[in-house]
Parts: C-alpha cells; structure tokens; sequence
C-alpha cells in the first residue's frame, strides 16, 4: 500500500517577517546501552550514563567558509521503532541569505508503502499545519479558496513504487523557513532480520545534522547493526547503543565529516542510512501483544525443514533486456539454480513474440538437469517483441498438467516467477484481458510472483497480476544490481516453510481481526495478526494456530503476555503507546483496499470504500481516498495534497517560467558566438568576453552527420539516404539506461528524383528517471511515469524531473540536461509553409563526453569511444574545390573528400561552414556494419546489436 507518493508543491509567498524556532535537544539516553558500536564493525564500550558529544559548528571551531545563499541550518531525523511500528519525523530549518528570493525545495524519499500523516512548514512566523480531509471536501476548499482571491498552493502526487514528498517554495531575502513530515510504516521480516532504511539527502552542508533511531522491542533484541552504505567515508560516524530490549543509533556527523573531501563544498550524505536488527524467538513460534484495546500477534516460526516445490522461471528476453539487465539476469538466474534442491521440480519458459520452454515438463533439480538449464540460460540472445499473455499461459499449463496427471508432490507448493522489464507489445495486449486469461487458467495451489525491472515496466499491472493469483511483485530499477536483488527476491519467495496456516481467537473477546500472510508462509517472513480486544471480558488471550509443514500437522499454543507491557512502554518516554492500534490500522486499510480493486460488484467496492474512508479519517493518514488540507491559522493561505488527475498540461516534475533555472543550467555551446569579438562591458554584471565554438557531433539538413573527433580534431562526414518513416538509432547506451533515436520525414515532392528525407521527430529516454521526451516540429512533450507535460515551440520554459532538464528557447532550441554532465541539444528549423517542396525539421547537437558507458553504440553514440583514424595523400579530386584523401580506420582504407557542411546554431538562416572529410556511401566503412542497422522499431527502442 502507498502513502501520498511523489508530492510537488509550488508556492510562492510574498516577502514576509522572520521567525526563530527553538532547538529542542534529545534528552539523555539512558538505560539503552551495555555497549556502543562505532558502526561499522568497530565497538567501544562505554559506561551507561555516557553522554554522547556532538560537533556543533561555532563551538567545535568548525565554519562552513562558503556561505551559500541559502544555508542548509539544520537537518534532523529522528524515528522509534516500537515492536515494529516506526515513527519518522523530518526536520529541515534554511536561511536564505541572498538579497534576492530563493527557491527552496524539501525534497524526501519515503519508504514504499509508507502512511504520510502530518506535515507542517513555518516560513517567517507564519506556520501552515495540515488536516485529513476526505478528498471531495478537501478539492472543495481548495477551490473556495482560489474562488475567494486566497493564496492556494496545490500538492501533487503520482503512484511510483519510490515514493516522494516534495515541496518548493519561494523565500524572500533573510527569511527562514522550516519544514517537518511525519511518517509512519511497519517493519516487516525479510530474510530473518527487519530493515530500517532512512534515506538521507540534504542536498548540501548542513550546519547541523542528526539522525536518531530509537528501537523499542519488548520481545528482545537478538541482533543490531548499520550497514556500510557509504563506502566507508563515515567509519565510525553511527554510534550504535543496544541493551537487552532496547537500542539507539546516533549519525551525526560534523561538517568537515559531511563533505566529499578536505576543500570540497559538496555533502557525502547522498544515500541510505540502513538499520538491520532482529528480535529474540522462543520455542512457542508466535508472540502475542496486547495492549490499549489492541492486540497483535507476530508469528515467525525458525529452523523448520522447507517443504518441496514446483517451479516455472518465465523469463523475458525481449530486445529490451539486452546489455547489463539480461547480463544480471543470467548470472542471478545461475545462481538461483544451484539453490534448488534435489526434491524441487522446475523448468524455464522464455519469451519474446515468441514462446519457448527449456523442458515441456518439470523436471527434477538434479546436478545434471541444472547443468544444462544454466548453459541454456547463458546462450540467450534477447531480441524480438514482449508476449506476456502467451507466456504466462504456457507456464501455467504446464504446472496444471503435471498436477493434473498426478507428478507432484502433495505436500508440495507450486510457484511462477516471471521476470520482466516491459508492457506487452505482441500477441494480446489489453491488461485486463492478461489478468483474466491467467485468473480463468491457474489452479489454487499455485502462486505467481513477478518481478518487474527498470523504469518502464508496467509495475501497477504486475502488483495485480500478483496479488490476483496468491503471489507478490517487486520492482527493481535499472540503476541498482539486479542479480542481487533477483536473488534476494527469490529467496523470500521460494522457501515455504508452512500452508494452510489458521489462527483462532475467542470470538467472545476478539473483532476486527486482520492479517498480512496469503495462503502460504514463506520463510524468512512472518505473519502479522492484529484486531481489537475487549480486555474486561479476557483474562489472558489464546491463540491455537494450525498449519501444515513437510507432512506433519501442527498444532502450536501461544498465550499473550500482558503482564508488565503497560508498565515496560510507560517506563520508556520514546515508545509509542499507540503502537498496537497503528499497526491494525495499517494492516486493515492495506488489506481493504486489496479488497477494493478486486471488488466483484459495485455495491461491494462502495461499501469497502466507506470504510476505508473513515478509518482514514479517524487515523489521521493520507491514502488514496483523502487529501491533506494545509493551511495557514488564519486560512487564508492553503495547499492541498491530491492525486492528480490526467492534466497533460502538468507534469511530475516542476513546470519553471522566466529565470527560475540558473542560466548555467544550459551549457554555453548551446548558442556559441561565431567568432572572438571584443567584450562588451554590462551595467552591473562581469564583463562577457565571447569564445569560438565548442567543437560538437550534429546531424543536420538531410541528414548530414559531422563527427568531430577531439583526439584526432577532426571533423568526418556522412550522409545517411533512407525513407521517411524509418526510424535510425543516435545513441542506445543500456547500461546507463539513456537512448535518442530520431525518425524521418520527406520532403513535400522529389527534386532531381530525389526525395530529400529530414529528422522530423527526435525522442529522448533516460530509463533509470523513467523520463522519456519526445520533440517534433510541433510540440515537446516530457512524461514522467504516467504524467505528461506539452509545450509548444511558442513557449519559453525549463521542465525539471528528477535529473533531467529540459530548457525551450522560443521558436528556436531545446536544451535536455542529464546531471550537468550529458547535453544535446535540438534547433528548429522553420520553412516557409507554401514551399513547393522544403518541410520544417529539426539538428541535434551533442558535445563529445566520456559520460557514456563504453559499449554505448548508434549512429553519434559509437563516436563517443574515439576511433584511431589516419588520414594521408591529400590529392586534387574531381572537383577541384573538393580535394580527396586515404583515410585508414578500423583496418579499412577509405577514399574520403574534403567538403563543407553547415551548423545552424549562430547563424539559423544561412548556417556557418564547418569543414570536414566526407564518407561516401552512407558511411560506409566508417560506421559499423550497414546504415540499416541502425534501424529501430519505435522512438523509445534501444539498439539490438548483432
């Protein structure tokens, strides 16, 4: 379940009175410790009543030398984990010491399926708090507000499986401003520990920064440690204090430990702050809490033999997996089967527009089978279309027939894995004819998990297809390792340890029960039970669980344990004594709204959403069901936080007008001068002085390449001779996800029989942001996930998503950033509408880099890795003013003449001339293999090498 994922705010206040906020420092931690942990790995033990120094800049003699003109001031996180709840605050206080308004952004990743319930902000003295209004209401204030001429914000979100809270806001010169969130999520277990992941990005230095995790856990803890998530740069940073029932991590690290090195500006804390722990278990496998009208009941049974399983690994191999995605498939895949163990039955199904089975019926996991999986697996050439329907059908027939025909083990459980990084281009591609396909075909005993990878994936249909069937799905980005995380995946799902799993509570004292399991147990896991308890009619809660493991029928008792609870949380003033009814509330909206989507009427689906809808309000958190109303005391400033609906005139990221962006957010080679001029001094600003053009690739007219090679400093040039419609590949680099392909039209009629042929649209895909940008002579339009923003070439405009950002020019460029560091850039080229034969089209420009991985490929991408080329024995050519020459490269010896091409960028009209040897033929020679090669199916394909 999602909290309010993704939230934009822009907002803008007026000039405003300043504020000061009091430092509330954490009290003494006391009775947490028997020792404290440098982590990580290195431990120093210390009295219990230690107190904790911390580096505070202007007593320790630290300053921060550059002062920015707005100052990060402080920048504090604290959570407390109370029997797997976790509370989370974020804190930030900036100062903008600029005698101009800033722009500040409180930008926050939050964990999947977390509950945002509070956020507030104060910005000179005027605070605006927030309340959970049902949606429909809070749109209602929302426009009675802009009705009434009142500042109105508007907050909005779109469902990524990384959810963000971001706001922006506009701060007059010397203003502070503060922002706080809260959030709330439940620690589930995973591979036999829980994991507490904060992620810390502040963006700058910051003059105070402090992260605290508090853990609470009545049941005990067995083990606690910090990852190394930094590369070891904050060794010894995380102060880790554990007892026997409770914990503390501290990070603070001062700004000298905060920055990149010794004279850097920049801030090392850019990642994961990540707490792992584990609780004590006894013997009687389940604990029971009750407490405050609530009980729940964690149950994680260890050490019992897994059960024997049936599975199908389907596989996608289509084009779109090729390079490091299907690389890290393989390897994790190879690893995986080695897991198996003799009693498990398997087989693989891969597929792309076609189907194929390694083995039409399971076979066992022997040493000899797994062998020949492995080498069948290695020898996989992704390439072709995606037809998921065909594929999942496949795999469930098989599992349904061996079944059928009484092959498995009774005792056994049946998995699908499918594994998959796109929609569904071939065969049937309507999801909800897929989703029912599978549901009519697949048996009870039979799960699906999928796995989703990258950016593009449809992650929305996968988490449906999954909880559809009795399975689960996970998504993994391209920027991460997928081998590991596949694995990981893996094993969380395939080792069933129980089925059939019951718990049974006296009805008489117990209501409103609500768990998180599905039919089976996957080990590594447990299952979470909670409901509402009526404690004047209990004298002590039982549990009589059933459930089936191997062949035996268990029987297990557990009896809650009240006495001394209530005593053990009053004791501690950061447990949090609402813990047990957080924890219910959470499992029961997740589950509800499970139950929603798959409402099997409308009359259902209204009353599971009435529901929802008050337990929404009564709990005070965000779902997808209510707004967040925030407001000033005086209400006449007010925001709203919503989901938005389908408004193409908006989009995920940030729409800036006027000088919002920097101008060094466009690289100065965009619009170079012609030519050194003399400099010409401005009123109030640095003298400009005007440099000669950076040298960079371009593709221009019809259409003309021109590769400039720095190492060699020359230009080489061809053309490419195609037919309007085909789309030619520019730069495919898989392994840093960033593609450009650029498809063709035709001139109007042929001249001399020739039918010229332009770049008509150009499209851009930065699959690790899931940013695709698509330019035409028309429009450009940037989408993010499922929301899409359109501009026209009338418009002068910066979109930022994420870490792409795209400047328009009016009626002239556009300019698309990645990180500061990679730049292309598109000029329009208009032509007179009645011309009998010319059309408008559009030059792309890209500067050489060594930004691109080294198997980036395409048309301009290849040139990225500079060729050795030698060029000799100029001599006089056919015409005279075109000389020729030898040109050796690649062990080919070309004959190439000396000719003049255009770049547009000073001069739009007439162009000036660049020199350059010309390769006849298309390129022939030059570019690898043929010019068709660099044909793709669609603008957002990569390259299918051969």
């Amino acid at each position: 379940m999602k909290g309010l994922t993704c939230f934009f705010l822009c907002f803008f206040l007026s000039e405003s009175r300043g504020f000061e906020i009091p430092t509330n420092g954490l009290s003494e931690f006391a009775d947490y410790g028997d020792h404290v942990e440098l982590a990580p790995g290195k431990f120093q033990f210390v009295p219990e009543n230690r107190r904790y120094q911390r580096s505070i800049s202007g007593q320790s003699g630290e300053t921060m030398e550059d002062v920015d003109q707005v100052t990060l001031y402080s920048y504090k996180v604290q959570s407390t984990i109370t029997s797997r709840v976790a509370n989370t605050v974020i804190q930030t206080r900036v100062v903008n010491h600029s005698p101009q308004p800033q722009n500040v952004v409180f930008d926050v990743q939050i964990p999947k399926g977390a509950f945002i319930s509070n956020f507030s902000m104060t910005v000179d003295g005027t605070t605006f708090t927030s309340s959970i209004k049902e949606k429909t209401v809070g749109r209602a204030l929302y426009a009675q507000a802009r009705a009434k001429g009142k500042t109105a914000g508007l907050v909005r979100s779109r469902a990524l499986d990384m959810e963000d809270f971001k706001t922006e806001i506009s701060i007059a010169p010397g203003a502070k401003v503060q922002f706080e969130l809260h959030y709330q999520e439940v620690k589930w277990r995973k591979l036999g520990s829980y994991e507490h992941r904060l992620h810390l990005q502040p963006g700058r230095l910051a003059k105070h920064l402090e992260v605290d995790v508090w853990i609470i856990e009545p049941q005990g803890l067995r083990s606690l440690h910090v990852l190394d998530t930094f590369d070891g740069h904050f060794d010894g940073v995380p102060i880790v204090s554990k007892g026997h029932q409770k914990a503390h991590v501290a990070f603070k690290p001062t700004v000298a430990q905060q920055r990149k090195c010794v004279n850097c500006s920049e801030t090392m804390v850019d990642g994961d702050l990540v707490v792992m722990y584990d609780v004590n278990r006894e013997e009687k496998v389940g604990e029971l809490q009750v407490f405050n009208g609530y009980f729940v009941h964690f149950f994680a049974p260890e050490n019992m033999d897994p059960i024997p399983k049936n599975i199908l690994f389907v596989i996608d191999v289509s084009g779109s997996m090729w390079g490091i995605k299907m690389k890290q498939t393989v390897e994790a895949m190879k690893t995986i089967l080695d897991d198996l163990r003799t009693e498990d039955h398997f087989s693989v199904v891969d597929f792309n527009h076609n189907v194929r089975t390694w083995r039409n019926d399971l076979v066992s996991a022997t040493k000899t089978q797994v062998a020949d999986a492995k080498n069948y697996i290695e020898k996989i050439q992704p390439s072709g279309g995606t037809n998921i329907n065909e594929a999942l059908l496949r795999a469930i027939f098989i599992l349904n027939e061996a079944n059928n025909l009484g092959m498995l083990d009774p005792n056994s459980v049946s998995l699908i894995i499918l594994v998959s990084d796109g929609d569904p281009t071939v065969g049937e591609l309507k999801l909800s004819k897929i989703q029912k396909n599978v549901k009519q075909n697949i048996q009870d005993n039979i799960s699906l998990f999928s796995l989703g990878i990258g950016f593009d994936v449809d992650y929305d249909f996968l988490k449906r297809l999954s909880n559809d069937n009795r399975g689960i799905a996970q998504r993994i980005y391209g920027n991460q390792d997928t081998s590991v995380q596949l694995k990981k995946f893996y094993n969380q799902v395939s080792t069933p340890l129980l089925r059939n799993v019951q718990f049974n509570y006296p009805q008489t004292s117990v209501t409103d029960v609500t768990q998180n399991s599905f039919h089976n147990y996957f080990g590594g896991s447990e299952i979470v039970v909670a409901g509402k308890v009526d404690p004047e009619k209990l004298g002590q809660l039982q549990s009589i669980i059933t459930a089936t493991s191997a062949n035996a029928e268990l029987v297990l008792e557990t009896l809650a344990e009240m006495d001394g609870l209530e005593d053990f949380l009053s004791k501690d003033k950061h447990a949090d004594p609402d813990f047990t009814r957080k924890l219910w509330a959470y499992l029961t909206i997740n589950q509800l709204l499970a139950e929603r989507s798959l409402a099997p009427t409308a009359a259902v689906k209204r009353k599971i959403t009435k529901t929802i809808l008050q337990m929404s309000l009564d709990h005070h958190i965000v779902t997808p069901l209510t707004a967040m109303v925030i407001e000033n005391e005086a209400g006449d400033e007010r925001m709203l936080a919503d989901s938005p609906p389908q408004d193409h005139s908006c989009c995920s990221g940030a729409l800036y007008h006027g000088s919002k962006v920097t101008p060094n957010s466009v690289p100065s080679w965009v619009n170079p001068s012609p030519a050194p001029r003399v400099p010409m001094p401005a009123v109030s600003a640095q003298v400009l002085e005007s440099t000669p053009p950076p040298h960079v690739m371009r593709v221009e007219n019809d259409p003309h390449f021109i590769i400039y090679l720095p190492k060699s400093q020359k230009n080489i040039c061809f053309n490419i001779d195609s037919e309007p419609g085909k789309i030619l590949n520019l730069v495919s680099d898989p392994e840093l996800g960033i593609l450009v392909n650029g498809q063709l039209v035709g001139a109007k009629k042929p001249k001399n029989k020739k039918l010229s042929t332009y770049f008509g649209k150009l499209g851009f895909y930065f699959q690790r942001e899931d940013v695709k940008v698509e330019i035409s002579t028309e429009t450009i339009s940037l989408t993010g996930g499922s929301r899409t923003s359109v501009l026209s070439w009338s418009d002068t405009a910066h979109v930022l998503n994420q870490r792409v950002l795209v400047s328009v020019k009016k009626e002239k460029t556009v300019t698309i950033t990645l990180d500061k560091e990679i730049f292309f850039s598109v000029l329009l080229h208009r032509v007179w509408k009645k011309h009998p034969i010319n059309v408008d089209f559009l030059g792309i420009y890209i500067p050489p880099t060594n930004k691109f991985s080294p198997n980036v490929h395409g048309l301009i991408g290849k040139f990225m890795n500079e060729p050795k080329i030698h060029i000799f024995n100029e001599r006089p050519g056919k015409d005279p003013e075109k000389p020729e020459a030898s040109m050796e490269v690649k062990g080919q010896k070309l004959v190439v003449t000396r000719g003049l091409q255009k770049d547009y960028r000073t001069d739009r009209v007439f162009g000036t001339d660049v020199p350059c040897w010309f390769v006849h033929n298309s390129g022939k020679g030059f570019i690898d293999g043929h010019y068709k090669d660099y044909f793709v199916p669609q603008l957002y394909s990569f390259l299918r090498r051969p």
